[in-house]
């Protein structure tokens, strides 16, 4: 079934082609460059959903890992509080990757990324607030459950945290090579 596209913003004549976010609720002008539209262009959100679920267990596997390898320099005392210490290694993991590349390892690894509503790659700030968005989710039941309600339904597959900040996350452009 075809999904219908969405009717004109109130803010302005434009059609709705923004990936929401606090600029949507200012009504700033909509035809800034913005993230693709998801009826134009659904190349870039085929198959996200499942690209997002395995590039999580990639990440988790991977943040496991280095929880494991550092368990040695805390003398062993690490054992005594192993989920914050795997809290605190896979917060920063998020955070630097997402802010070095605008996608994890594991998004890299299925060739999707995050951006922002204007269609940049996270800068610093934004990596640490997605993260801190994914954290909360994460750590309330209902909140990851209608985050991944919202990954399933909507026409973008954002989180909660990426329908709050605004950021959507794309299958990466193939880079063309001159």
């Amino acid at each position: 079934m075809m999904r219908k596209r969405p009717k004109a913003c109130a803010f302005n004549q434009h059609p709705l082609r923004h990936g929401g976010g606090a600029d949507f609720l200012k009504g700033q002008d909509m035809m800034t460059p913005t993230t693709p539209d998801p009826f134009d262009q659904p190349e870039f959100y085929s198959g996200i959903p499942t690209k997002r679920f395995m590039a999580w267990v990639v990440d988790a596997l991977l943040v496991l890992i280095a929880s494991v390898l550092i368990l040695p320099f805390t003398a062993f005392t690490g054992l005594f509080f192993f989920p914050l210490l795997m809290l605190m290694v896979g917060f920063t993991y998020r955070v630097a990757t997402l802010a070095s590349g605008s996608a994890t390892w594991g998004m890299r690894l299925f060739g999707m990324e995050l951006r922002t509503a204007r269609d940049e790659p996270l800068d610093l700030a934004s990596a640490f607030l997605h993260t801190s968005g994914y954290t909360v989710s994460v750590a309330m039941m209902p909140l990851q459950v209608i985050s991944i309600i919202l990954i399933c339904a909507t026409s973008r597959h954002q989180s909660l945290s990426d329908v709050i900040l605004g950021t959507v996350p794309l299958n990466r452009r193939v880079e063309s090579v001159n």
